[in-house]
């Protein structure tokens, strides 16, 4: 999937910009974001800092003089989003990584603890914070998980001034949404929108459950919070949607689900998570023609690490998972789902699909474990 400024269908990215790179969704660093012309729409993520120079400089156009008029008085919705992004702004961070790329973050405990994105970190143990008041110091990612592009760092402050936290079960379409990042390298901006959709599944999603919104989300908002109408955040800005004629289409990390990997980094200091040991590829109707598959959805593999808990439990490569303990499988989002609930030692029982005959196994796997970063 190339990385267009146009395109002729939808395009879904999550970008870490670095030197001479871009992240698509979350597969490896494939090419060079092109210069964004105006019109353009541009993929949502970091700001590339060092390397090879990737974004012009931004055209400032100056401001049109306007007759002088009677101030009309702010509208009750505006005075809201005036109050939330005096109250959320300040526990709004930029994350840099040299040499790589830049996003944002959200100040969850006054002990210095952020929630970002793990695109936004990419493979770094350590990274650049810079808070509202103008400190910078010294981050250190403490985990981060990639199928699910949640990262959290700690820096070292006891002071930090904390974004309260709400409850993404409870969102409803229609409601303000209001997202808060450093597009660009302008620190802290404020967009605003509604909550377009929630439990959006998707494979260009890469399978996970997200909260969609027509905030605008741009390069650097990645990491930053989405919060409701009164100030809690309810979602980790993490993607956008682009195409020819698209726009408006920004998704989230729901907060619940972030704050559950989260809260075993800020008990344990580190992030385990269960270990299969495949590699696969989400089955849809056209790769089940074109290789004349049994079924129609499902998760082929297509790897099986040697000497791994899918190996020792007699997955096979060219097997289509179809179901995981009692949940149907369609798309690789739904293992990581199930697995996530998991923990390592736990067994899980995989019902798969054989070709070319399609004869069906049912294996009980006991997990392994692997700690990141």
């Amino acid at each position: 999937m190339a990385a267009h400024a146009f395109c002729s269908a939808p395009t879904l990215s999550r970008v870490a910009l670095g030197a001479r790179c871009t992240i698509i969704i979350r597969s490896p660093m494939t090419t060079t974001f092109r210069r964004a012309l105006a019109g353009a729409v541009i993929f949502a993520a970091g700001i590339a800092v060092g390397g090879t120079r990737l974004l012009d400089r931004p055209v400032v156009r100056d401001a049109v003089a306007q007759p002088s008029a009677s101030q009309a008085p702010l509208t009750t919705e505006e005075q809201n989003v005036i109050r939330v992004a005096r109250q959320v702004t300040p526990a709004v961070v930029s994350i840099v990584v040299p040499n790589y790329g830049s996003g944002s973050g959200a100040v969850i405990r006054r002990d210095g603890m952020i929630l970002t994105n793990a695109h936004v970190v990419g493979n770094a143990r350590t990274v650049q914070v810079g808070l509202a008041d103008g400190r910078k110091v010294t981050g250190q990612v403490l985990g981060r998980d990639a199928g699910l592009d949640v990262a959290v760092v700690r820096m070292p402050i006891t002071d930090a001034p904390v974004a309260p936290l709400g409850n993404s079960d409870q969102l409803q379409v229609g409601q303000i949404a209001i997202a808060v990042g450093n597009p660009l390298g302008l620190e802290r901006t404020v967009t605003t929108g509604v909550i377009s959709a929630v439990n959006r599944p998707g494979r260009t999603l890469g399978g996970e459950t997200f909260i969609q919104t027509d905030a605008a989300i741009s390069p650097g908002n990645s990491g930053g919070p989405l919060v409701d109408s009164r100030g809690n955040v309810v979602g980790i800005n993490s993607a956008e949607l682009l195409g020819q004629g698209v726009q408006g289409l920004g998704f989230a990390i729901p907060i619940n689900l972030a704050m559950e990997m989260a809260n075993q980094v800020l008990a344990t200091g580190r992030y385990v998570r269960p270990f299969l040991g495949i590699a696969f590829s989400d089955v849809d109707a056209d790769l089940a023609s074109q290789f004349r598959l049994p079924v129609r959805e499902g998760v082929l593999i297509t790897d099986v690490q040697r000497g791994s808990p899918a190996a020792a439990g007699g997955l096979r490569e060219q097997d289509i998972i179809t179901r995981i303990n009692d949940t149907p499988v369609a798309m690789g989002g739904d293992v990581r789902r199930v697995l996530r609930g998991m923990k390592p030692g736990n067994t899980v029982r995989l019902t798969v699909v054989r070709p070319p005959n399609g004869s069906r196994a049912t294996l009980n796997v006991r997990l392994g474990q692997t700690t990141e970063p």
